[in-house]
């Protein structure tokens, strides 16, 4: 009963919305009107902050106050050197005004310190609610504009006061420390129940100076589909506004790195990305929310590990090898689609990793190495095997959770010869399906990670230096007790979170103590579930 009574009020909520909606500024004007003026009045602004504005309309003085916040600098010195502005669209981070009013919202954000001043308001009979704080935020995070319905206001008020589940239940992961990177931060952004959305956000770093990118290491939830990370090339960012969007705007883009589930990618010794100070950053993010009844706030994490440039002996590229040719019609056949890859600019390319993609109806992705004749020859890479590598005894294909298969020594290909991947559907859905970017068409794109000259990291094959990244599961399949063996020098979990096919949360256990840790799970259903440990993901099957 609680269950539908929850699923009605965010119907509910919902049809108002879409009845009722105002422009954004317009939403967070009334904000302003009901909590903040008494200080930031037309006649007297404290600070030299208006918040109360002119125009004939609520309006015009919504967009009047706008004007003298967004890209506008702080008065306040300290913030100011911090490169902050009063509102920066697109960046909460960024924006003073978000942090006066944050008071523990986002806890990355820091305190106001000493030279900052209090927190707004500082008056305690008309505090600003959590609801209305994210109001703010997604107004700022969705690019501060003056005009037009930026999200959903009523969304955001059903998941703080009726309720909804978070990507990071239990707060945000840790940053790396100052000495060793940085963490970047896509979200808040909130999903009604059962729809899907994929953002892209242009990210300017503002780096202090050229550095050395020796790992990414991406905190996503397993209701994320995949997270790709890109940067821009030549004046490709000037065009792109600040902000949420659904356009992807890649006419001068590059791919830095992308995954499918949380994944921490070290990258081998003597290898880095290469960031220049000024490099733009731009982030993409696919959530589906399986629930029928709750809206999802989803985040993204991205803890960017750093070194000091001249480091690295190689640079490490990475790549997206596109098929778009691949009409699949709905008649529950095995439908296969095959490209070849010869010509990446180089004589000959050495693979770290490879990782194919596709969305609901893929049943399988695999690639091989391609003769001078053209035609395939040794098989490198079976999506259907948990660590990409063929020949495993149980191969499942798992299209949320496709596996990246690492190579230390790296791979020898010559690009004269190339490679040939090749992907299988089944359509046994309403309606035939093409390439598209919802999880209801389909994709067909292998990612490769390479350096252009041979590096000499180690001897680990490719499943001992998987093992290394990941966790052990023994038995698997399983029937009740269950150990789960980390990476070494790994000490206890904090949050251990199980998963069944649907994303529906079934387990969760915390503080996990030592190198390994034991669990039964006898009660649940036979079937195939997929782990969450700190980031290390991993899957499993009860029978």
């Amino acid at each position: 009963m609680q269950k539908l009574f929850t699923f009605l009020l965010c119907a509910i909520a919902l049809q108002l919305s879409a009845q009722t909606s105002l422009p954004s500024v317009q939403e967070v004007y009334q904000i302003f009107q009901n909590k903040c003026v008494s200080c930031h009045d037309h006649a007297s602004p404290e600070a030299n902050l208006d918040l109360e504005g002119t125009g004939a309309t609520e309006l015009l003085r919504a967009q009047n106050v706008a004007s003298k916040l967004v890209n506008i600098n702080p008065s306040n010195a300290n913030a100011l050197s911090k490169g902050y502005k009063r509102v920066y669209p697109g960046r909460a981070d960024k924006s003073f005004l978000f942090k006066k009013i944050n008071l523990g919202l986002e806890p990355t954000i820091e305190h106001l310190n000493a030279q900052e001043g209090n927190s707004m308001p500082t008056y305690p009979g008309l505090p600003v609610t959590d609801s209305e704080k994210e109001i703010i935020r997604q107004w700022i995070l969705y690019g501060a504009k003056t005009t037009g319905v930026l999200f959903d206001k009523t969304l955001v008020e059903t998941f703080y006061n009726v309720g909804g589940e978070k990507s990071f239940p239990d707060g945000p992961p840790p940053a790396p420390a100052p000495s060793e990177g940085f963490q970047l931060k896509m979200g808040p952004f909130f999903l009604a129940p059962d729809t899907e959305v994929e953002y892209y956000q242009k990210w300017e770093t503002k780096l202090a100076s050229n550095l050395e990118v020796n790992g990414i290491d991406f905190k996503i939830s397993p209701f994320s589909h995949h997270f790709l990370l890109y940067n821009f090339t030549g004046t490709g960012a000037a065009s792109i506004p600040a902000g949420l969007r659904v356009d992807a705007n890649h006419s001068q883009i590059n791919l830095v790195a992308a995954v499918q589930g949380a994944t921490d990618l070290r990258l081998p010794a003597t290898t880095a990305f290469k960031w220049n100070s000024n490099i733009v950053l731009d982030l993409n993010s696919h959530y589906i929310n399986y629930s029928l009844s709750k809206p999802y706030q989803c985040e993204a994490y991205v803890n960017v590990y750093t070194q000091a440039p001249g480091t690295a002996q190689q640079e490490m590229f990475a790549a997206l090898l596109i098929n778009e040719n691949i009409p699949i019609a709905n008649t529950g056949d095995l439908v296969s689609y095959s490209a070849p890859e010869y010509q990446f600019g180089a004589d000959s390319l050495y693979f770290w990793g490879l990782m194919g993609h596709t969305h609901k109806y893929g049943t399988g992705y695999k690639v091989w190495n391609r003769l001078a004749n053209g035609q395939k020859g040794e098989l490198i890479y079976d999506a259907s095997c948990a660590t990409g590598v063929p020949g495993c005894p149980t191969p499942w294909y798992d299209y949320r959770h496709i596996p990246i298969r690492y190579w230390e020594p790296l791979l020898p290909v010559k690009w004269g010869n190339g490679i040939i991947h090749e992907a299988q559907w089944i359509n046994d859905g309403p309606v035939p399906v093409h390439f598209g970017p919802t999880s209801d068409d389909e994709m067909m794109v292998l990612i490769a990670f390479y350096t252009e000259h041979p590096i000499t990291v180690g001897t680990q094959d490719p499943e001992s230096q998987w093992g290394a990244k990941q966790i052990f599961v023994s038995p698997n399949p399983t029937n009740g007790n269950t150990m789960f063996t980390l990476p070494s020098g790994v000490e206890g979990v904090r949050t251990f979170r199980l998963f069944n096919l649907t994303g529906q949360e079934v387990l969760r256990q915390t503080d996990l103590q030592g190198n390994s840790f034991n669990l039964d799970l006898s009660r649940l259903a036979p079937g195939v579930y997929f782990f969450d440990a700190d980031g290390r993901m991993g899957k499993l099957e009860r029978v």
